[in-house]
């Protein structure tokens, strides 16, 4: 289970706090040096990548995977490939709408060709104004024509990302979204509330007093709005934020919520091992010194706590319909907490397992903290 951070965008969007850099316009010595970095780093972890995995899945985000070049792309799969001992059982990458139109069929058959199984696209609003405020590169003319391309050039698998929760995003508005979303027939839907990271454009936006917070109200009745109409066109609700038509759920996410272990490369990604390590690489953008030498990222680690561990085994599965198994809940929990929550309805027994009713995902958060 491999992840690759591509710390590239054409511009930064006003919410997002995820460690990018400004791309270059042109392939240049930037990306060559990051693929340069990332195989290095393949080469030092070798034997984790070698060793067999309960899952074989690659997934390129970011940034903006879809900056790179198609031949800077072809040369960071291949030689993080050449490490690993079977074919990827799902090959997902991000990208920008803007990019897929711009540079159309051909690239979109280069990624297929690379084994590309999985896109998801981030295309957020199909509302203009809104894309705009968030310094999307697109329009939604575009979105639509870049699914199209997609579609058209071989991926069957599509993920669609989008945000809810704006103070200026009205119910009808949200409702027009989701349905020109339903209307492409995405096989996966992520969903998420719009939330102020510290960092963020629109965290400045908020602390100059250019921007306030939606409401509680709005963003449930928003979340409501969402999960009512992806049910009726025959969504399956597996994750809090995430929807997918059956046999389409996000195996390499899905992965996360087991704690499964998993491999970062690439300046900002992280990485947890079976011994219960978490690791992390610097927010270090690698480059070429005058002298050829390679100037890149440096990896720090810790071991989580017995209390860490203990609070990932119950907050994870428990983001899912899959919940988590009962005995485990109780002598992770206090017993009587679980009870009460059962006794609430905000949680449920089904079988041997124990989850968070769906009609009570808005608030998990919430309900989480009191098993914790």
């Amino acid at each position: 289970m491999i992840y690759i951070h591509v710390p590239f965008c054409r511009s930064f969007c006003t919410y997002c706090d995820f460690y990018s850099e400004i791309a270059p316009k042109k392939e240049c010595g930037s990306t060559e040096a990051f693929v340069d970095a990332v195989l290095e780093e393949a080469e030092s972890r070798k034997e984790e990548l070698s060793s067999p995995s309960p899952v074989n899945t690659l997934y390129i985000g970011g940034g903006t995977p879809s900056v790179l070049p198609l031949v800077v792309l072809s040369r960071l799969v291949q030689g993080v490939s050449s490490y690993i001992n079977s074919p990827f059982g799902e090959f997902t990458i991000e990208v920008n709408p803007e990019d897929i139109v711009e540079k159309g069929k051909g690239y979109v058959r280069g990624l297929v060709q690379l084994g590309v199984s999985r896109v998801s696209m981030g295309i957020q609003s199909f509302d203009d104004g809104i894309l705009k405020w968030m310094n999307r590169r697109h329009d939604a003319a575009r979105a639509v024509e870049a699914f199209g391309l997609l579609r058209s050039g071989g991926i069957g698998n599509i993920s669609v990302d989008l945000i809810f929760g704006l103070s200026q995003l009205s119910d009808e508005t949200w409702i027009q979204t989701i349905e020109k979303t339903l209307a492409l027939e995405p096989e996966h839907i992520s969903a998420y509330q719009l939330s102020i990271e510290e960092g963020s454009a629109l965290g400045e936006l908020v602390v100059k007093g250019k921007y306030s917070e939606a409401g509680e109200d709005l963003c449930r009745r928003q979340y409501d709005i969402l999960c009512s109409r992806l049910k009726a066109a025959g969504y399956h609700h597996y994750e809090i934020s995430n929807f997918a038509k059956p046999g389409y759920e996000a195996v390499h996410n899905s992965a996360y919520w087991r704690r499964v272990p998993y491999i970062g490369l690439g300046p900002g990604a992280h990485s947890l091992s079976s011994g219960n390590i978490r690791s992390w690489n610097s927010q270090t953008l690698p480059r070429r010194r005058q002298d050829g030498r390679l100037a890149t990222y440096s990896r720090e680690e810790e071991v989580l706590s017995p209390e860490d561990i203990r609070i990932e085994r119950i907050m994870l599965p428990l983001r899912t319909d899959e919940g988590i198994d009962a005995d485990e809940l109780y002598s992770l929990s206090d017993i009587s907490t679980v009870r009460t929550l059962l006794e609430e309805g905000a949680l449920e027994e089904y079988g041997t397992r124990i989850r968070i009713q769906e009609d009570h995902f808005f608030t998990s958060d919430e309900i989480i903290r009191e098993l914790i």
